[in-house]
């Protein structure tokens, strides 16, 4: 039986390096999108496995978690099967007419393999029910009355975290220090204290963490919080079709997919953590012990032979009997930095 079908095959059973050799011989475009929504789902494991088994007949690639606050989808579609995919969303009521948000980049593959997963939240926040209203959002501002707020001077917050405004951002944006959405919250609230009355813009990749934030906000007295329509992915979409909007995000937008990033102005405004020299491209470390999301430049790659530091390499050299016994523990599970903020020079 095809691992990969059949009812008592939810989930891929296929290997990164068997997914990826599938992917090489597809003869077909694929394209990127993603959309969210907050609405309250019922019946959670029986909806998770329907959409598994309808999204994998159309050859269907991505991560996607469901909760009862509703959906948050990072998808690659055959482009044959693109319209069908909108036939499908379409035919369940809560998803009806759901925003699209098209990658900028599509020219590389951005996911290997389809994951579904049911989480107690579709973005963890830390907050409780009585912390925000979701009747009680933002208000959504285009590209045009975006750039209109930045140019009268309100108070622009990245909602992101530090590795990802640390390849792009908006110009003038405060981009707090944090590693996760959750501390994220509590930081901007302290930072826009004694501003409950200024125009607050907060953006992020795609909009759904500013939809969380900005009712937060309300929530804790703020009078004039907006939010950009369709986050960063969908205000460079819309400046493409609009030449006479200005430009006002420099860098790469940080996307959570083997793309890493898209690239919307050539300015590069990072540095490599190890040598210092102007570089804006992720990677993880080769020794998976480790696995730090770091920024590198060629040059220290080869040097460092994909890893981070000198520990690292010795430890990727050693053979994978002996790198095995490093990871047993729970005490050397905190050798997994992920995205933990760290200088390495």
């Amino acid at each position: 039986m095809d691992p990969n079908s059949g009812k008592k095959n939810m989930f891929n059973k296929l290997s990164k390096k068997q997914c990826l050799e599938a992917l090489r011989k597809e003869d077909f475009n694929r394209t990127t999108i993603s959309f969210y929504k907050y609405v309250l789902i019922d019946s959670l494991p029986s909806l998770r496995d329907q959409l598994y088994s309808e999204w994998l007949d159309l050859q269907i690639l991505g991560r996607i978690y469901i909760a009862q606050e509703g959906i948050n989808a990072q998808l690659s579609i055959p482009d044959f099967n693109l319209e069908k995919f909108r036939q499908r969303i379409n035919s369940y009521s809560f998803l009806k007419d759901v925003p699209f948000k098209i990658a900028v980049d599509n020219n590389y593959l951005s996911f290997f393999k389809l994951t579904i997963k049911i989480k107690e939240k579709i973005v963890e926040d830390g907050l409780s029910i009585r912390d925000y209203d979701f009747s009680k959002v933002g208000d959504h501002l285009n590209a045009k009355q975006w750039n209109e707020a930045i140019d009268r001077g309100a108070i622009l917050v990245d909602m992101r975290n530090h590795y990802e405004s640390e390849i792009g951002k908006f110009v003038g944006a405060i981009c707090p220090q944090t590693e996760t959405f959750k501390e994220e919250l509590p930081i901007v609230k302290d930072i826009l204290h004694g501003k409950e009355s200024k125009e607050i813009l907060l953006y992020c990749t795609g909009g759904i963490r500013c939809e969380k934030a900005s009712a937060y906000l309300n929530h804790h007295g703020f009078k004039n919080v907006n939010q950009l329509h369709g986050g960063i992915i969908d205000y460079v979409n819309q400046l493409k079709k609009d030449d006479s909007l200005e430009n006002k995000f420099i860098g790469k937008n940080f996307v959570f997919d083997e793309r890493r990033s898209e690239r919307v102005s050539e300015d590069v405004i990072s540095k490599c953590h190890q040598c210092g020299s102007e570089c804006d491209q992720h990677v993880n470390c080769e020794n998976v012990n480790c696995n730090l999301l770091f920024i590198q430049c060629d040059n220290c790659r080869k040097s460092h032979q994909n890893c981070c530091s000198i520990e690292c390499m010795t430890i990727n050299n050693l053979p994978e009997s002996e790198k095995k016994k490093l990871r047993k523990g729970k005490q050397n599970q905190k050798r997994y930095y992920r995205h933990k903020k760290i200088r390495l020079r």
